[in-house]
């Protein structure tokens, strides 16, 4: 009874997280890991969905986008994780991208959480195959999803960060 790995990938479309179904995997070399992630016949191999939650609205993509970049723990997160990761919840290790929202997941949902080293390039491979992954996105809406919340994020950001200054003075 080994850990089960699963990983968390924020898209602009929305949240989705794979479960790792060759355990090996996470004992491998990171170089052995990197030369499956660049095929994707391998790839489809190592990781397959299990869950996706796609952003309802531009308005809840930047919310969400906003709260995993602040390390907070979004509802429509806590939804697809409590809804998707295995109910035993030591078991159950979550990879995710950003160390900060991995404490808060953590310590809100109780799932042991690893960032870097082979979550680091599972997560690079889930990025470059992400339409193959997620047969149901079509590359053309995704790619509209994450050019809209882009220019959307770097706006609230400037915006953020201008009242930010103010606050301090």
């Amino acid at each position: 009874s080994s850990d089960l790995l699963h990983v968390l990938f924020e898209h602009a479309a929305g949240y989705a997280l794979f479960a790792v179904t060759e355990v090996e995997v996470i004992n491998m070399l990171l170089p052995q890991v990197e030369q499956s992630v660049l095929n994707i016949g391998k790839f489809n191999n190592i990781v397959k969905l299990v869950g996706f939650s796609p952003f309802k609205s531009a308005q809840s993509a930047l919310e969400n986008i906003n709260a995993i970049s602040e390390g907070v723990l979004h509802e429509d997160l806590k939804l697809l994780l409590e809804t998707n990761m295995p109910a035993k919840k030591k078991k159950a290790i979550l990879g995710v991208g950003d160390a900060k929202i991995g404490a808060a997941i953590q310590e809100e949902l109780g799932y042991p959480c690893q960032t870097g080293g082979v979550v680091a390039e599972l997560l690079r491979g889930i990025r470059l195959h992400f339409y193959s992954l997620v047969k149901g996105l079509t590359a053309q809406s995704a790619s509209k999803a994450q050019l809209g919340l882009g220019h959307s994020y770097s706006r609230a950001k400037v915006k953020f960060n201008v009242n930010r200054a103010d606050r301090k003075s």
